[in-house]
């Protein structure tokens, strides 16, 4: 957590200058980033005034530098007055029809037209875009070349995602051995015309994939596209994805492995389990505890001799620790109210920072009052602590 701390305040810095800006979308899509990376005062206080302050603060400067590189005189999205709720509209292709689910997201006419030659295929190596004497590697480029370009988290044109099906189908088909074989002594596959019906990809014959394409492509590149099963892309790809889920889930009851595969896949969580049962297990309770803590006896108040700190201990501390065992547990006690103490005063002084930061930037009198309202009683304590250490 600690290690995130820099890349959170780097984040905080270009939503600063995002503020600055003008660009509202921006500052607050870093800001989030930054919480989640390493929560800091500066960043909530930032994201309570950005939220606070009303929807249109700092929109007008940004909304006018995007509507000056909009394409076509279209206006940009989150702009007041540029349509319902600030949408953008189709890049090119309009509501409505096969790509309902994407009205609202932009494609080019390139992206159109290779959905469309992807339809028009009329076997699996077409497809792909190979030979028929291709290679598992050659089929392996084509096939990672196609699912990026066509993959629906990229492609937004009608039909990219029954063309993103297809490929996966090809892919799966062709570089199986037994069934890429019984494929080409089938001649291939024409389209049905209940597949046309349906979009034009479904192959008769039975050549369907024995696994999805959104798996395909994950084993690939890793989960960096959600999968099919979160989200319900056009033409049922929710139902194919579950459809598919059912089928997996037989095949592997039939083979008898699930038993043995769940153990594998859990097998590094009970290693972490057991190890931190282990480590709980071998870290002795410390003899004193800064606070009362009724659940290990903890409960009863002694002070250090020297700096007076309060700690607590349990009814039997005073007979196992005397003389030199004493003296080391109270300047253990010490060193442990003083880091708290100065850890808690480094606080207050953060938090007292992004307030004076945060209303010079908003100019907002409540987060000033608010700033020179703060106690900063750690603080104060730890210039007392000072003062006894410089006085003795």
């Amino acid at each position: 957590m600690e290690g995130n701390r820099d890349e959170a305040e780097k984040c905080i810095q270009i939503a600063s200058r995002a503020m600055e800006a003008g660009d509202k979308e921006k500052a607050l899509r870093f800001l989030s980033k930054a919480e989640k990376l390493y929560p800091t005062a500066k960043a909530k206080v930032l994201l309570d005034a950005l939220t606070k302050n009303g929807s249109t603060a700092g929109n007008g400067t940004h909304c006018r530098r995007r509507a000056d590189k909009s394409e076509n005189g279209q206006p940009m999205p989150g702009c007041p007055g540029h349509g319902p709720s600030g949408q953008e509209s189709t890049g090119r292709g309009g509501g409505g029809g096969e790509g309902g689910a994407e009205s609202n997201k932009s494609f080019s006419k390139e992206q159109v037209d290779g959905v469309h030659r992807i339809k028009n295929c009329k076997d699996y190596y077409e497809v792909l875009g190979v030979t028929k004497e291709a290679s598992d590697e050659e089929l392996k480029k084509a096939y990672r070349k196609l699912a990026l370009k066509f993959h629906p988290d990229k492609n937004h044109a009608p039909g990219a995602t029954e063309a993103f099906k297809k490929i996966g189908n090809a892919y799966a088909v062709l570089s199986n051995p037994d069934k890429r074989k019984q494929y080409d002594l089938s001649g291939g596959a024409e389209p049905s015309s209940s597949g046309h019906a349906q979009g034009g990809f479904q192959f008769n014959r039975g050549f369907e994939a024995d696994i999805t394409p959104e798996d395909l492509f994950n084993m690939f590149f890793g989960s960096g596209f959600p999968s099919s099963a979160a989200h319900t892309f056009a033409n049922g790809s929710a139902h194919y994805s579950n459809q598919h889920n059912h089928t997996y889930r037989e095949r592997r009851e039939e083979r008898g492995d699930s038993g043995f595969s769940m153990f594998i896949q859990l097998m590094p969580i009970l290693l972490l389990i057991l190890v931190s049962i282990l480590s709980h297990l071998m870290v002795s309770t410390p003899p004193y505890s800064l606070y009362s803590r009724p659940a290990t006896g903890q409960t009863i108040r002694r002070q250090t001799e020297n700096l007076h700190i309060d700690y607590y201990v349990t009814r039997d501390f005073k007979s196992e620790y005397k003389g030199t065992a004493l003296k080391k547990v109270e300047k253990d006690v010490e060193e442990d109210y003083i880091s708290n103490i100065r850890n808690n005063c480094w606080k207050e002084r953060q938090t007292k920072t992004d307030l004076l930061y945060a209303a010079k930037v908003y100019r907002d009198e409540r987060l000033q009052q608010r700033a020179e309202l703060m106690t900063m009683d750690n603080c104060k304590e730890l210039d007392r602590l000072n003062e006894l250490f410089r006085g003795g």
